[in-house]
């Protein structure tokens, strides 16, 4: 029986082993993936097409959305400060960031002009 305890326990190391270096390997591969991903406040490419105050929101016809992976359209967003739309009127050209909260998608920085 010694033997075969002296067995199963080099079998089970030697499985170990394989094991472990690719859960590092995958802890590697996915911080590299982060460090590769925009971050995300990146600054796209709009134009103002409606604003709606009382809402809180504005239509944007944007570019490539690069930190949620969105091609360019047009789309409502929320605004994370009701004074950004004083800011801008339909037609203005803008550079924005926005991003998922709580669900909604949401303009959290805004430049007029670009």
């Amino acid at each position: 029986m010694n033997k075969l305890s002296r067995l199963l326990t080099i079998l089970a190391m030697t499985a170990a082993i394989p094991m472990a270096a690719h859960a590092i390997g995958s802890a590697q591969a996915k911080e590299s993936a982060a460090a590769q991903k925009p971050a995300a406040g990146a600054m796209a490419d709009g134009e103002v097409k409606k604003i709606d105050k009382d809402a809180g929101k504005m239509t944007i016809k944007h570019g490539p959305l690069v930190n949620l992976d969105m091609p360019p359209m047009t789309m409502v967003f929320r605004v994370k400060d009701a004074a950004m739309l004083d800011q801008v009127k339909p037609g203005d050209q803008i550079k924005f960031s926005v991003e998922k909260i709580d669900g909604a998608l949401t303009v959290t920085a805004l430049q007029a002009g670009k």
